[in-house]
């Protein structure tokens, strides 16, 4: 078969998948009636409340649903309720949760960067949020108050082809595990998923640009604002508001997801690449942690404490910070951490105790020696050398001092020997999420290596995923 021949056969294979994912991803009739009736009926009633009200305000609806570019089986409906620019903040935040409960009787108040109402209309998760009704992006007072913004410039610019391959887009992304703005992915965001495929004019240019053309950082400016600055792998300047990139919470990880599954899918079109959990391994039970621990010949050492009770978007940044100060110490007394992660189990995810988390860092070195080697100043520094020859001539319990060309030397104990020891009395020494932190002083284990199959209930998984990684 000639090249030609093969990209042909290639290119059907791929349209091929992609039409079947379509018609399994993109809500059907049926579906979209009920969203529509649903956030017709929530519109309606957060505009009768604010009728209710002495405060001007106009809803409007946001997000995926909005703008024809959520997932089948997604049940998440966006409302807006926006205020005068001139009403105080304190205001908005009083008429914005009444208009909310008002809407949402059965509703919740959550924060973020004020507080909003989340409820349950139907089945579909409702956020009631207010927010401030603006001529231009850039005078925004917090951040949701770009949303309606966003929301008018894809409508004027997405088709319903377009849409449609958004939606294969999100789920492709979904599938890989790079869908998502949380804190916890650091993903691709639904807006930026939406940017990047009107951008390319398409699913597929955007796979093909991406296996082949993206050499990170990349750069996108799709209004041509053209002067921010970003120091970020991929960067997407807001067409709302050219001081923002829209893809800055994108890690590099992230971003290399994309690149190698584009590749992946061009090479080799399926299905399974488009399924969330398609790919999860299944969970490793104790016996198995023993064995691959053995089989490695590392020496892991991990921190289990109760997961702190705070959401998922400060949860992690705080595990992340301490896994890499409990990581950097342990590189700097000698272990070699040879690679480290940190999992845990959602505050509302345990029926019966505390919710746990834990830090593993996976170290090369088991122990070290019991002296460590403890160098002073060149001799001919008068007054700083007689100062450390002075601190140790007498101390029992160091060998020296003694010369090493022109510097006094010492080999005196070494206060850390093993990874579990510093875990046991100088984790507080590392750097620590200020939450994490108060966990750890209310108490925590440390298990040093075949000991971390103690991991297994309930990380079974998520240690089958450390120790068989994959993209």
């Amino acid at each position: 078969m000639s090249d030609d021949a093969e990209d042909a056969a290639a290119g059907d294979a791929f349209d091929r998948v992609v039409a079947r994912v379509r018609e399994r991803v993109l809500p059907d009739e049926a579906e979209r009636a009920e969203m529509e009736r649903v956030a017709g009926e929530v519109v309606e009633r957060a505009e009768a409340a604010v009728a209710d009200r002495d405060v001007e305000a106009d809803v409007v609806r946001v997000g995926s649903t909005a703008r024809g570019t959520w997932l089948s089986g997604d049940r998440d409906l966006d409302v807006f309720v926006r205020f005068p620019p001139d009403l105080d903040r304190a205001d908005l935040e009083r008429y914005g949760l009444e208009v909310g409960h008002a809407v949402l009787p059965d509703g919740h108040e959550e924060y973020a960067e004020h507080p909003y109402v989340k409820g349950v209309v139907d089945g579909f998760d409702v956020d009631l949020v207010p927010c401030y009704r603006l001529d231009d992006a850039t005078d925004i007072r917090s951040a949701v108050d770009r949303t309606p913004f966003h929301t008018r410039y894809l409508a004027e610019q997405l088709d319903d082809d377009l849409a449609a391959d958004v939606v294969v887009a999100k789920a492709f992304l979904k599938g890989i595990g790079a869908y998502g703005s949380d804190l916890r992915t650091r993903g691709f965001s639904g807006y930026l998923t939406e940017l990047l495929v009107l951008e390319y004019g398409g699913f597929r240019p955007l796979v093909a640009a991406a296996a082949d053309e993206w050499h990170p950082p990349v750069r996108f400016d799709p209004e041509g604002h053209g002067d921010a600055s970003f120091d970020d792998p991929l960067v997407v300047v807001d067409p709302t508001d050219p001081e923002r990139n829209v893809a800055a919470v994108c890690s590099a990880a992230a971003v290399g997801r994309l690149l190698h599954y584009a590749r992946d899918l061009l090479a080799e079109p399926r299905e399974e690449l488009f399924e969330p959990g398609s790919r999860a391994p299944e969970p490793l039970d104790a016996d198995a942690v023993r064995a691959v621990v053995a089989d490695r010949g590392t020496h892991p050492v991990a921190v289990r404490f109760t997961t702190p009770d705070i959401v998922e978007d400060q949860l992690y940044p705080q595990l992340d910070r301490s896994l890499a100060g409990l990581r950097d110490e342990l590189d700097r007394r000698g272990f070699e951490p040879v690679r480290a992660d940190r999992f845990a189990q959602a505050p509302d995810a345990v029926d019966d105790g505390e919710p746990v988390a834990a830090l593993l860092v996976e170290c090369a070195v088991a122990e070290r020696p019991a002296v460590e080697r403890h160098e002073g100043p060149p001799v001919g520094v008068r007054e700083h050398a007689e100062g450390f020859y002075d601190e140790y001539v007498d101390d029992p319990d160091v060998y020296g001092p003694f010369l090493d060309g022109d510097r006094y030397v010492v080999e005196r104990p070494r206060e850390v020997r093993t990874p579990a020891k510093l875990a046991t009395t100088e984790l507080f020494d590392c750097s620590l999420g200020p939450h994490v932190e108060a966990s750890l002083e209310d108490g925590y284990d440390v298990l040093a290596g075949d000991e971390i199959a103690a991991l297994a209930t309930p990380f079974g998984r998520e240690l089958a995923a450390y120790f068989d990684p994959s993209p």
